[in-house]
């Protein structure tokens, strides 16, 4: 039998770190969990002296995690996440059910859009004891995935193969490739002729290799802070945009889609969970009803007809 040590962390203090983590201070902390203050301070001491390395900087302004600090809240929620799944799924196998209880997804604005309400209808419909919490999350930096290796989330919908390396630790599997096209006004007779409408999003490799080559993209005049903006100007007239098939979906009737030949860039969207979490009942059914889904969004001459790189 296994018997704990003076160095192992309990529940309790993980949850105040989080809590204080969360709250940006010891006297906030204390408040959400109904302790004092100087609880919270001993637990967080006590939890310092065990890792052996200062977790929080403590100033007037609050309290503020360490790069250590960072690293044991991202551990300790994870790490209380599992606790939960194990008192759900073994209460939910002695009564047959899949899961009862929150489930949390980070997700990019169009997959969020787009992607995740069927997938949610299904799972609810087959688990009416879920409780999805679905956080957007712009993909850039560590973007959705960053999500889950902190322990916000259980599963990210995530672009895969972008300029931001997968956190160590994390498992990832991709779903369907989503190909990009050209948005422009409705009608004009010489979309790349516009100025470009951009905004900071992950893409792959390929994707980025392609768009180098083309002498016909310019450099970006205008640039938005999402996808749904980038949609409003180029309707407006503003200018066009290359943009990936989920963005493109249920554009509104000013927006002309152009697909970009049969060597258009595509990315991978794919999931991201972790080791634990993924043999979890409801990731396994999220994953179920998301390959279920198969190809998501076709667009107008998917068949790749017209050269690459031509629009017109």
């Amino acid at each position: 039998m296994t018997r704990t040590t003076d160095s192992d962390l309990a529940p309790r203090e993980l949850r105040v770190l989080v809590a204080v983590a969360d709250t940006g201070g010891f006297s906030a902390a204390a408040g959400t969990l109904g302790l004092t203050q100087s609880a919270v301070s001993h637990s967080v001491r006590g939890s310092e002296r065990k890792i052996g390395a200062v977790l929080f900087e403590r100033g007037r302004s609050g309290a503020r995690p360490t790069p250590a600090g960072e690293a044991a809240v991202a551990h300790a929620r994870r790490v209380l996440r599992l606790l939960d799944v194990l008192v759900v799924e073994a209460r939910g196998a002695s009564r047959s059910d899949v899961w009862e209880g929150p489930l949390r997804i980070a997700a990019f604005r169009s997959a969020a859009l787009h992607l995740l309400p069927p997938v949610l209808e299904r799972l609810r419909a087959r688990c009416p004891g879920i409780e999805p919490r679905v956080r957007i999350v712009r993909e850039v930096g560590r973007g959705t995935a960053g999500e889950v290796s902190d322990g916000r989330a259980d599963l990210a919908i995530a672009t895969l193969g972008g300029s931001a390396p997968l956190a160590p630790g994390l498992v990832a599997r991709g779903l369907f490739e989503e190909p990009y096209a050209l948005a422009h006004p409705v009608g004009h007779a010489s979309p790349r002729s516009l100025p470009l409408v951009d905004w900071a999003e992950s893409c792959g490799a390929r994707t980025r290799t392609w768009w180098a080559a083309q002498d016909w993209i310019p450099a970006a005049t205008v640039e938005a802070e999402d996808d749904g903006a980038v949609l409003s100007l180029v309707g407006a007239g503003h200018g066009m945009a290359i943009m990936p098939a989920l963005s493109l979906a249920g554009a509104p009737a000013s927006v002309g889609i152009t697909p970009l030949g049969p060597r258009r860039p595509t990315r991978q969207v794919g999931y991201v969970t972790t080791p634990e979490l993924a043999g979890s009942a409801v990731v396994r059914a999220v994953v179920r009803e998301l390959r279920a889904l198969g190809r998501v969004v076709d667009l107008p001459g998917e068949d790749g007809e017209g050269p690459a790189g031509d629009p017109e």
